[in-house]
Parts: C-alpha cells; sequence; structure tokens
C-alpha cells in the first residue's frame, strides 16, 4: 500500500509542504502536487487557536496518495474537470467549494498548485456528493 501524506500550504517557503503521514516528517516541498483517494482535515483545537489568536498555524490540510502527474497533465486536468475549493480558518469550519461555498471533505482527486503566486486548490469528484441545499424526503 502506498504511503499517505499531508500536504499544507507553507506560509514561510510558499510552497507546498508534503509530510509523510505516517512519522509526520516534511519529506519534500512542491509547486503542484497531486493526491488520489484524498480527504480534507481541519483540526479544530487548531482552528480555535488561529480564530483566538489571530495567527496562522498548521491544522488543515489534505490527505491522500501522491499521484504519478506530470506537471502539464495536473494543468491540463486542473482547468478541464476540476472545481476550485478554498479554506478560510476566519470564515470556514471546513473547506468549501470557491463557487458554492458547500463543504467538502472528501474527493476522488485533490490537485494544489500556485495560481498568481497563490496557494490553490482544486478537486476532482467521480462519485455523487450530497448537496445539503436540495431537500430530500
Amino acid at each position: 500500500m502506498p504511503n499517505q501524506v499531508r500536504i499544507y500550504w507553507n506560509l514561510h517557503k510558499k510552497c507546498w509542504s508534503i509530510q509523510d503521514r505516517k512519522t509526520g516528517r516534511v519529506i519534500r516541498h512542491e509547486t503542484t502536487c497531486v493526491l488520489s483517494d484524498a480527504k480534507f482535515v481541519v483540526r479544530k483545537a487548531g482552528q480555535a487557536k488561529v480564530r483566538r489568536e489571530g495567527k496562522k498555524n498548521v491544522h488543515a490540510f489534505a490527505v491522500g496518495t501522491v499521484s504519478k502527474f506530470t506537471l502539464d497533465t495536473a494543468r491540463s486536468f486542473m482547468q478541464d474537470t476540476c472545481k476550485a475549493v478554498t479554506y478560510n480558518p476566519y470564515v470556514n469550519d471546513t473547506f468549501v467549494y470557491r463557487d458554492t461555498g458547500h463543504p467538502i471533505t472528501d474527493a476522488d482527486t485533490i490537485v494544489v498548485g500556485k495560481y498568481e503566486g497563490r496557494p490553490s486548490v482544486w478537486v476532482y469528484q467521480n462519485r455523487p456528493t450530497l448537496d445539503t441545499s436540495i431537500p430530500t424526503n
């Protein structure tokens, strides 16, 4: 079974840090990375500390298995099939779709990169998701 990683935006290095999930050790830094069988994690205690102190810390990240995508394939994939995702610890409790604000916790594929110098996150969802805006009977 491939090693799972955590990936988060490194504020000091201005790139993505990839951390071995088992050891917690940062194994490399990347400008673009693709994760499969992925999920988003927000640690509530870290989020509360950010809100209380107004100082950012690493408490939100994506977890998954690194895929073997080339940078060109990842760029094409992002533009053609993915939806943008965002997380603001002062506003959101979870990662949310940028266009609708609906929460997202997992995805078939998560693509992280830099767009115009800023961290950017996209998801590809091949399976149906529950849309909380549509009433169910």
